[in-house]
């Protein structure tokens, strides 16, 4: 019976277990890891930290070109919600997943061949199909016959336009304003131009989300409800508000 089970015993012991390849396999796996970065380090100035630097580096790269990118606002004509120097983190995301802008957004976009060779900061306040007029008997502007209060965030003392105005926006672009009417050129001096003052979509680069600079102007940047009972636009845009005039 006993020389029977030595055998047995002697051939469970011979064979390396599961656990003993598996774990020299990932150490060999990890070495070769260990030695590659080893050998980066070593070509690197200041080792270790210059190529936690750099991936560093190239986080933010990519962060600033596919998800977030800071934008400096540059004059006063989104005053007083956002102020010269200013920096608002724009979301790059906000309208690549089928999502579109809606009324009342303030969206980065690149105003080449409508505004100007430069990026630009606005509110929108018409999309695709909607007749926006200004004004009606209070001096308010409307928009598919529904007169919007901008009080909220229009600067002080500043009329929503002096400017009239009679538009209906294209399919896939925006009519867009500054919150200080008085000091900003937006689609109201463009309406003779080139895609008369509209903006496509595709050229929005993306959503002002964040004010996060200066720390002490740090805010989120919400849609305010002044275009939230704003009806949907008629076919074809047709008919003018009550009281607008043109």
């Amino acid at each position: 019976m006993d020389t029977e089970a030595q055998p047995k015993e002697r051939d469970r012991s011979s064979r390396p277990s599961d656990s003993e390849e598996t774990s020299d396999t990932g150490g060999r796996e990890g070495r070769s890891r260990f030695v590659w970065v080893a050998r980066i380090t070593d070509r690197l100035p200041g080792g270790r930290i210059s190529l936690t630097l750099l991936i560093c580096l190239l986080f933010l790269l990519l962060l600033n070109a596919f998800v977030a990118k800071p934008f400096q606002i540059p004059s006063g004509s989104m005053e007083p919600g956002l102020r010269i120097g200013d920096r608002v983190l724009v979301n790059r995301l906000a309208y690549r997943f089928g999502a579109e802008p809606r009324r009342g957004d303030i969206v980065v976009f690149d105003g080449t061949g409508y505004f100007g060779h430069a990026d630009y900061i606005k509110r929108v306040v018409g999309v695709g199909g909607d007749h926006v007029v200004c004004c009606d008997k209070e001096g308010r502007i409307q928009v598919n016959g529904r007169s919007v209060d901008e009080s909220a965030f229009l600067d002080a003392g500043d009329s929503p336009s002096t400017v009239p105005f009679d538009v209906v926006v294209p399919d896939g672009t925006l009519f867009v304003l500054g919150d200080r009417r008085s000091a900003s050129s937006d689609s109201r001096d463009h309406l003779g131009s080139p895609g008369g003052g509209m903006i496509p979509v595709d050229d929005v680069i993306g959503r002002a989300e964040w004010i996060v600079w200066p720390t002490a102007h740090w805010a989120r940047l919400e849609r305010p409800g002044a275009y939230a009972r704003v009806p949907a636009p008629e076919a074809g845009g047709s008919g003018r508000a009550d009281g607008a005039h043109g």
